[in-house]
């Protein structure tokens, strides 16, 4: 079995996606119905589906979703950690028509000017809330903002933290550090998880190569091991770089043959309770 970790959907019609830009290939509407026949072709059986925008609306959609859809294993939504009530909202998210697939939440960290946001007090108290309600907390941060992942982690040993796209490193400039060295320093910790996606992406999108990726994906598999390593496509991120097939197929050329039902399926199983 195969487990799809992390894509995402949206309709522009619902609601634009102001990240996205406007001469992109990615500015049309990606549903669940693009990616069904993708991904059963290329033998996925399960997928999370992970948020792509910070508004409160989109979180009861997705759970809607997978309540539909079989291949929609999981969600990992958003929620304002910041909020007075976030443990009351998070078990309201949990009460809706498919509030059983919440599996965990996301905030854009990428995108706040603050490298410390994870450690402010309000944060933090979201990031507990988010623990006592056992669901997992996705990082999806850039490279200088790891240091302070790592002392979020270490604050918070009850918290999974799933690391979305190894961090976002910088391999169009083939540098590795100090990506490499903040990397191990939050495997280091055992509350730690790792997705192997998002690297097509961070590499040249018209010219990559299998061997451009290799030097990231190696440091990912030294420091977290295969138990804490799992697949995702960033489907539909991805596509102006690869297709689904061929994303799949890299991550499997990245790994060796004998962890890949670890990687493939039973880490993020556990990890996210599917």
């Amino acid at each position: 079995m195969i487990v799809d970790a992390h894509f995402h959907v949206w309709d522009l019609s619902v609601r634009d996606q102001d990240w996205i830009d406007e001469h992109s290939p990615l500015r049309r509407n990606f549903t669940i119905e693009d990616l069904v026949p993708e991904a059963r072709a290329a033998g996925v059986d399960h997928a999370v589906l992970v948020q792509t925008i910070t508004v409160p609306e989109e979180t009861p959609e997705f759970l809607a979703l997978a309540a539909e859809h079989e291949l929609i294993a999981g969600v990992v939504g958003w929620t304002d950690l910041t909020r007075p009530d976030i443990a009351d909202e998070l078990a309201r998210l949990r009460a809706l028509p498919g509030g059983q697939y919440l599996k965990g939440i996301r905030h854009q960290v990428q995108g706040e000017p603050d490298p410390q946001w994870l450690l402010r007090a309000d944060v933090r108290r979201g990031l507990a809330a988010v623990a006592d309600a056992g669901l997992v907390y996705d990082l999806v941060v850039l490279p200088h903002q790891l240091p302070a992942c790592v002392k979020a982690a270490a604050s918070l040993p009850e918290l999974p933290f799933v690391l979305d796209h190894l961090g976002k490193p910088p391999i169009v400039s083939g540098a590795l550090e100090p990506w490499a060295s903040d990397v191990r320093a939050l495997a280091a910790l055992p509350n730690t998880v790792c997705k192997l996606s998002g690297l097509i992406t961070e590499a040249d999108l018209a010219s990559w190569t299998v061997d451009d990726l290799r030097p990231y994906a190696d440091v990912v598999l030294d420091a977290f091991g295969p138990q804490r390593l799992m697949f995702g496509s960033d489907w539909p991120v991805c596509t102006p770089a690869a297709s689904y097939e061929q994303v799949l197929a890299t991550a499997q050329e990245l790994t060796d043959k004998a962890d890949r039902t670890q990687m493939f399926e039973i880490t993020a199983t556990r990890v996210y309770d599917l």
